[in-house]
């Protein structure tokens, strides 16, 4: 064959390879996606985007990831240490029969969602911001005497992560024995990263799940955005907040941030470091056991609870389900508080359908939020929800990180997980599920002075928006599979 003839060929070649490779990737697509949405997203991105669009699938497919995300798991999910003989032994003494019943039929749901047992005799006490919940999670590793377990996304190097960069360094002076987990991604939010800090000071630490090696890249939307801290295996800390200043509520911070965390004591804090010690082990391979990290555990209140993990790897996501379990158990009352709100249509049906019933449903979202294209994406899905009765509050001041779902006065559901597709696809997330009125009342009390300060968004708001501003918000909501 002539030379000439073989470059004019060579167009054709790759050509060809690029509509194999689009074809192929598209019906990979179709095969594996269960979802319709990230289905028809995805094909969309493989077919409008010629040879860029079957790449960005190749790296970024969910599948590659859920094939990937099954070896952090590869002991089994944690089933806790505290074992529950029968769903009535989980009201106690309550003398409240009504409550009581709720409580046994809600846990009875709970059980076949996740396996992970109730455990009874928990204290779970509520830390507003960081001006409250640092200083007590700092004095806690200033007192640990055997081992410090710190697992979070964002661990900036700033006011914030500095103290307890010094606390840890202490305590790994006094002999106690410290891990530190970090999201790869969430370990570069400040510059330069923690990262430093901690190898300098040589403090046992690992980052999960991140390279900038384009052949590791394929894991780069798997993200570990749980909240951890258990000191000594008896004392832990969960919920929604990063190491990071902006929590801390200074009159010149540039971006404040208002969240919430909780103390944890009791049987329930074998959930957290089981958690923890699942996601260190594929991070580096070591098993954590033993009395340093693994010991008895004695009741330290009335709070039933237990830690539910969720991620990628699970066939059903727990924190998912949950949601949905308790939307369909509600009878009087839904709040939710969540920064980030781009349900998926299962979720969207189960609260109209609860608004519909007479539930009196309460979604609490930040009216300045810190991802603005997620706020626009969110904006496009109220109206479907205020259209079936719920009420929908924008609360105003600094950005709101919180995120809580509370039932009837009785139940609730805390910790990492937003209201979107990557914290109920894709991230790993704790959360704890409590049943406590005492707990849930202090919640409510919280969401009462938020709505008390924020504007309601009503379908006459909502319609009223510009043109230029629906169309805005539609589209951003098309690209949220990929949020």
């Amino acid at each position: 064959m002539e030379p000439q003839a073989s470059l004019e060929l060579w167009p054709v070649f790759l050509g060809l390879i690029n509509l194999a490779a689009t074809i192929a990737a598209a019906g990979h697509a179709l095969v594996t996606k269960q979802d319709v949405r990230a289905a028809v997203a995805w094909i969309g991105v493989i077919i409008l985007l010629p040879i860029f669009g079957w790449a960005i699938y190749l790296i970024f497919g969910i599948n590659r990831i859920a094939r990937r995300a099954e070896e952090l798991r590869g002991s089994g999910h944690i089933t806790g240490d505290v074992e529950i003989a029968d769903h009535r032994g989980l009201v106690g003494n309550e003398s409240d029969g009504k409550i009581t019943e709720r409580v046994v039929e809600m846990a009875r749901l709970g059980r076949r969602i996740a396996k992970v047992p109730y455990t009874d005799g928990n204290r779970i006490d509520v830390l507003r911001n960081g001006e409250n919940a640092y200083p007590a999670m700092v004095a806690a590793i200033e007192a640990a005497e055997s081992s410090v377990a710190l697992s979070t996304y964002i661990f900036n190097n700033d006011e914030a992560g500095r103290q307890f960069l010094d606390a840890l360094t202490r305590a790994d002076a006094r002999g106690v024995k410290i891990r530190v987990l970090i999201d790869g991604v969430g370990s570069w939010y400040s510059f330069p990263s923690m990262i430093k800090k901690l190898r300098d000071a040589e403090i046992p630490h690992a980052l999960f799940l991140h390279s900038f090696l384009p052949w590791q890249m394929p894991y780069l939307n798997l993200r570990n955005h749980q909240k951890i801290l258990v000191v000594d295996g008896k004392v832990g800390f969960t919920g929604s907040m990063n190491i990071a200043a902006g929590n801390l509520q200074r009159p010149d911070a540039k971006h404040p941030i208002r969240d919430i965390h909780y103390a944890v004591e009791g049987p329930v804090v074998a959930h957290l470091m089981a958690a923890f010690a699942h996601e260190w082990r594929f991070s580096t391979g070591e098993l954590l056991v033993g009395e340093f990290w693994r010991p008895e555990l004695t009741s330290k209140g009335s709070v039933i609870a237990r830690g539910l993990p969720a991620g990628p790897d699970m066939s059903r996501n727990s924190i998912r389900w949950t949601f949905l379990g308790g939307l369909s158990e509600a009878r009087q009352h839904i709040r939710i508080v969540t920064p980030y709100f781009l349900p998926d249509s299962d979720l969207i049906t189960a609260l109209s359908l609860a608004a519909m019933r007479g539930v009196r449903v309460d979604i609490v979202l930040p009216q300045k939020n810190n991802l603005f294209y997620m706020a626009w994406a969110s904006r496009a899905l109220l109206d479907e929800l205020a259209s079936s009765g719920c009420q929908i509050w924008m609360t105003d001041g600094p950005f709101d990180h919180a995120k809580m779902m509370t039932v009837d006065g009785i139940w609730c559901s805390i910790g990492s997980a937003n209201w979107d597709p990557r914290s109920l696809r894709l991230n790993f997330e704790f959360n704890l599920e409590c049943f406590s009125p005492d707990l849930v009342g202090t919640l409510e009390t919280i969401i009462d002075g938020k709505i008390a300060t924020a504007r309601q968004e009503t379908v006459a708001t909502l319609r009223g928006r510009p043109l230029s501003v629906k169309l805005r918000d539609n589209a951003a909501r098309l690209l949220s599979p990929y949020l």
